[in-house]
């Protein structure tokens, strides 16, 4: 027996002639399901009532669409913000960050490291005036707004914040979510900064200080998308994120936290795959073992507390360079099993993705692919659509015991944290049975290994200006000379202090922020504290 068949997570490799069927998961597919497959009870109740199989609301997008965003953000903040402006106008009824790497490490765009890298994945955001500049005639109340932001969430949140404060919008009226999920970078991305002790702090930190001041924000999003885009299958990223979601309530307990004060604004983003079938029991079984997970294991009692509210993004693996316009196909189906597994936002990727950030003309096909799928598939016309299918239905619990199984090895060393190497470690074992099963053309990828073409297709792409660099260094170099510089240092130095002391850290950061403090000092500051996170291998 291969170890794929024997731990049940992922494809074996049969090869192209074997006439069995499998999804990623190892599933094997069967040729026909009646009622004999149903699972027995099947425990669906209705939607927004426990377990939550059905869906969070009880009419679900018949009463209230999910949000459609569009990630966006490159070169400066201006420019971003023209974007931005852009995807609101084609009918964007959110809005989500992308930030480049300097920014995502917590390294002003001035670091000798960020040469060549400033404003080349997402936007450069260094101070409080870029952050003003990304919101230039944007309501903040007016608007949700995403962050994929993880090591540095809660400075991004607070210049969020301050740019809010300055529109005259009072923290309570903000509306948005921070990534905030650092685990996910130790497994699968690798942008931390600091050891996992002072990361879960800041992370407790950020739901400690929301409650109190940001209300309706959503203070982290645990994140299995990017365990599917490094390899993993759908069972493992159920699995390993409500693993790293049940690591952070057990952090903000531990902190003191009462779990029904920080638990109803926790949310969860997850990767959409071509599958429909397996990714919409994905969605299903994920919300149903999350709200036993949340009752059973932590005694939560408010309902808000159970509900598994998600973000989902097509999968950016799955597109290829290679006749770019089949993505367009893709992302229309990938959408449309998120939607039927009840998402409640959506980002759907840009065709040309696989080739560069996308274009204006990409960015608007793939936001009137949400349009269609929200007023002409009647997906949105019914609440959980698939329900009652015996494939389906199969599928759920199938996933639902094979994730639950994954998630009891995790514990057995110890919770997420512990179990980082156990967890890396089968995501890269799923991605080598991915491409030994697309090599020997057991799975399908057209255009790649099946009805490939000679001539390559490229379309006119996004080419970030290699001046705009350059001109962000300019932008803050005038910035950091445009300050009280003895009040910088103060304010750094508090920091530090807060840092070595136990009190929540948003405070400090916030003033240091106010007080013109880049977004590198402030990390950097507490850099000086907690010191740099060294992995393992």
């Amino acid at each position: 027996m291969s170890p794929a068949e024997e731990h049940l997570t992922i494809a074996p490799i049969v090869g192209p002639e074997d006439p069995r069927h499998f999804t990623d998961s190892g599933i094997e597919i069967e040729a026909l399901y009646t009622a004999d497959d149903l699972p027995q009870p099947l425990e669906l109740g209705r939607p927004a009532e426990f377990p939550y199989t059905r869906g969070v609301h009880a009419e679900m997008y018949r009463s209230h669409l999910w949000t459609m965003r569009q990630y966006a953000g490159f070169a400066s903040a201006k420019e971003s913000n023209q974007r931005y402006k852009y995807l609101l106008e084609k009918g964007s009824t959110g809005l989500s960050m992308a930030f480049d790497l300097p920014t995502q490490l917590g390294l002003d765009s001035d670091d000798p490291r960020c040469l060549g890298e400033v404003g080349r994945t997402g936007v450069a955001i260094d101070t409080i005036d870029d952050m003003r500049t990304a919101f230039d005639g944007i309501p903040l109340d007016q608007v949700s707004t995403s962050m994929t932001i993880n090591a540095p969430a809660p400075v991004l949140l607070l210049l969020y914040d301050l740019v809010g404060e300055e529109q005259g919008v009072p923290s309570a009226k903000l509306r948005g979510t921070t990534q905030n999920d650092v685990l996910k970078e130790y497994i699968a991305r690798g942008n931390f900064i600091y050891p996992p002790e002072p990361t879960m702090r800041l992370t407790t930190d950020l739901f400690a200080y929301c409650a109190q001041n940001i209300p309706q924000w959503n203070t982290i999003s645990i994140s299995g998308y990017h365990f599917r885009e490094k390899g993993c299958s759908a069972v493992q990223e159920v699995a390993f994120t409500l693993s790293n979601g049940i690591a952070y309530v057990e952090a903000a307990i531990n902190a003191g936290l009462a779990v029904d004060d920080f638990a109803p604004r926790l949310a969860f983003f997850f990767n959409g795959h071509n599958n429909v079938f397996q990714e919409v029991a994905k969605f299903r079984a994920a919300r149903r073992m999350w709200a036993h997970i949340m009752r059973d294991r932590f005694g939560a009692t408010d309902e808000r507390s159970m509900k598994l509210r998600f973000h989902t993004q097509t999968g950016g693996v799955t597109l290829t360079a290679q006749q770019p316009e089949n993505n367009i196909v893709r992302v229309a189906l990938q959408g449309f099993a998120a939607v039927c597994g009840g998402t409640q936002s959506l980002h759907t990727n840009g065709y040309d993705e696989a080739l560069a950030l996308p274009t204006e003309r990409a960015a608007k096909i793939a936001l009137r692919t949400q349009q269609i799928l929200a007023l002409e598939s009647g997906a949105a016309d019914s609440v959980d659509p698939f329900a009652g299918s015996y494939y389906v239905e199969s599928l759920t619990d199938e996933i639902e015991t094979r994730a639950t199984e994954l998630i009891a090895k995790v514990d057995e060393l110890g919770g997420s944290v512990n179990a980082i190497s156990f967890i890396k470690a089968e995501i890269e074992e799923s991605a080598w049975g991915y491409q030994e099963r697309y090599r020997q053309e057991q799975d399908i990828v057209v255009g790649v290994n099946r009805y490939v073409e000679e001539s390559l297709e490229v379309p006119d792409i996004l080419r970030v200006d290699p001046e705009s660099e350059g001109e962000q260094l300019a932008r803050l170099a005038a910035f950091k000379a445009d300050r009280d510089g003895a009040l910088v240092q103060r304010r750094l130095e508090e920091l530090r202090a807060a840092s070595r002391a136990t009190d929540n850290l948003l405070p400090a950061i916030r003033q240091a922020l106010k007080d013109r403090c880049s977004i590198g000092e402030v990390c950097a500051a507490m850099k000086d504290v907690f010191g740099a996170y060294r992995p393992e291998n």
